[in-house]
């Protein structure tokens, strides 16, 4: 497969392997291509796998199983307290 890249592309990508980023031009851009696609992976993701922590923490709301964030504080400083 061959692609064409504008003169900007291989301009950029060109001081990306001129300031040691990469080994060359092909690498460089394989790199960004895949790190975009892993992006759109993630802007894609529906979250559907949250669905059951959410549930789960809308319940512990609803019967009051939570704390406020002074006593969450004051919670995590005697933790860290006590691992001295």
């Amino acid at each position: 497969m061959t692609i064409t890249l504008t003169a900007d592309q291989e301009a950029r990508l060109s001081a990306l392997v001129a300031s040691g980023d990469f080994a060359s031009i092909e690498e460089a851009a394989r790199a960004l291509l895949d790190e975009r696609l892993a992006e759109r992976e993630i802007e894609d993701d529906d979250f559907a796998w949250a669905k059951p922590f959410i549930d789960e923490a809308e319940a512990d709301i609803a019967r009051g199983a939570v704390i406020s964030r002074e006593e969450h504080d004051a919670s995590i400083k005697a933790l860290l307290a006590s691992m001295k």
